[in-house]
């Protein structure tokens, strides 16, 4: 499996064998190596954006029982296995944009406080796509997402990842298109206003 600097083309994709698409996006979806699996015969994909709406599809179509599977694979924010160093290296790579395997027990008792609310809440992590965030902002739409209700919850998890993942897919591909870390084309899940956008899904 490529490393996470390693840069591939979207060309080389859409002409590499089946096996070796597999393997150059496993590790794009969080322990979920089956995502890039499901999409393989839909190639060519005439842009990153395209290849990445078919993946998300993928997801979007399960029943809610597999999709909270899928979002238990995601580590809390600022939790043990952030502080452990036991995560993916995507996840190790992100969570320490905001130094989250570093807090301090203050911090951390927050922080997991936070964790164990919204898990015994909905039921599966709190995701969110870090990248996008300051700590602050970050613990500010913790807050918030507590309020909301658990359908609300399983849409606002899967906009995440979406966005997530489309910052790790930019990080892969040569050429990449946007968004870029601010956002500019996934979906922003803003509980407090209007609802999120989701990723258009095909029939």
């Amino acid at each position: 499996m490529p490393s996470m600097t390693a840069r591939i083309s979207l060309d080389h994709l859409n002409t590499c064998k089946p096996g070796a698409f597999c393997a150059a996006l496993a590790d794009i979806w969080e322990h979920a190596p089956w995502v890039a699996e499901s999409v393989v015969n839909q190639r060519p994909f005439a842009s990153i954006e395209s290849l990445h709406k078919a993946m998300v599809n993928v997801v979007a179509r399960m029943g809610e029982a597999e999709r909270i599977a899928f979002y238990a694979g995601h580590p809390e924010l600022g939790g043990e296995d952030a502080r452990r160093g036991t995560m993916t290296a995507s996840s190790v790579a992100e969570q320490g944009t905001l130094a989250l395997e570093q807090l301090d027990a203050q911090d951390a008792k927050r922080w997991d406080a936070l964790n164990q609310a919204y898990r015994a809440r909905f039921g599966f992590p709190f995701i969110l796509c870090i990248r996008r965030h300051t700590r602050e902002s970050a613990l500010l739409a913790f807050r918030q997402r507590l309020e909301q209700d658990r359908a609300t919850e399983l849409a606002n998890a899967l906009d995440e990842i979406a966005a997530i993942t489309r910052l790790r897919l930019d990080r892969r591909l040569t050429n990449p298109g946007q968004p870029s870390e601010q956002g500019a084309s996934i979906p922003t899940s803003n509980p407090t206003t209007n609802p999120p956008s989701r990723p258009e899904i095909s029939p």
